[in-house]
């Protein structure tokens, strides 16, 4: 039998339709009785991490995707990373001094499937007031020395014209990090 691996899950979105929001509780309920251990969620962000066997993370994303849509009546794409390969994101991150600083203006697009190398070309137009982007080990971080909502890139980082990803901010990384060290609501 495989040994227990600890999982980070990141929903794209926590609409449901019709206005109405994914609450958390029936989000961990619903990994629970797919057989996935300890779900635990992080605040309204459609954030999870949860144990499992060790198995293909994208075996896990399609279990999740298909568990989630016979229950809310939704298909919404989850990427799901193990937590050793969620740390190296982390500890890959380019811009820790604007981390610090000021963690909601630092985000990284994560990817399911790795960005190729002509991503930033197609993104420099978007960039603009200084905004910087650098791709580390397939993953969009984004430095907006502006607030973000301002930005010309953040409906790009929202679409699927990059493929398959979900933005979160520096600030939300780090209580994911905070979660996956045992320290949740």
């Amino acid at each position: 039998m495989a040994m227990a691996q600890t999982y980070v899950a990141l929903l794209f979105s926590i609409g449901i339709g019709e206005g109405r929001r994914l609450l958390m509780a029936d989000w961990r309920s619903m990994m629970a009785e797919i057989g996935l251990q300890n779900p635990r969620t992080l605040i309204a962000t459609g954030n999870a991490v949860f144990e499992s066997r060790e198995t293909n993370v994208r075996e896990l994303e399609v279990c999740l995707e298909n568990a989630f849509e016979r229950r809310f009546v939704r298909r919404v794409d989850t990427i799901v990373r193990a937590a050793a390969t969620f740390r190296r994101m982390i500890a890959g991150n380019p811009f820790p001094k604007e981390s610090k600083r000021d963690g909601s203006r630092v985000v990284v697009r994560v990817m399911r499937q790795p960005l190729k190398k002509d991503s930033l070309a197609f993104l420099a137009p978007y960039l603009m007031q200084g905004e910087r982007a650098k791709v580390v080990r397939g993953d969009l971080w984004v430095h907006f020395p502006h607030e973000p909502n301002r930005s010309r890139l953040m409906p790009v980082l929202a679409s699927k014209r990059l493929g398959i990803g979900t933005v979160r901010n520096w600030n939300t990384v780090r209580r994911l990090n905070e979660v996956l060290d045992g320290d949740f609501e």
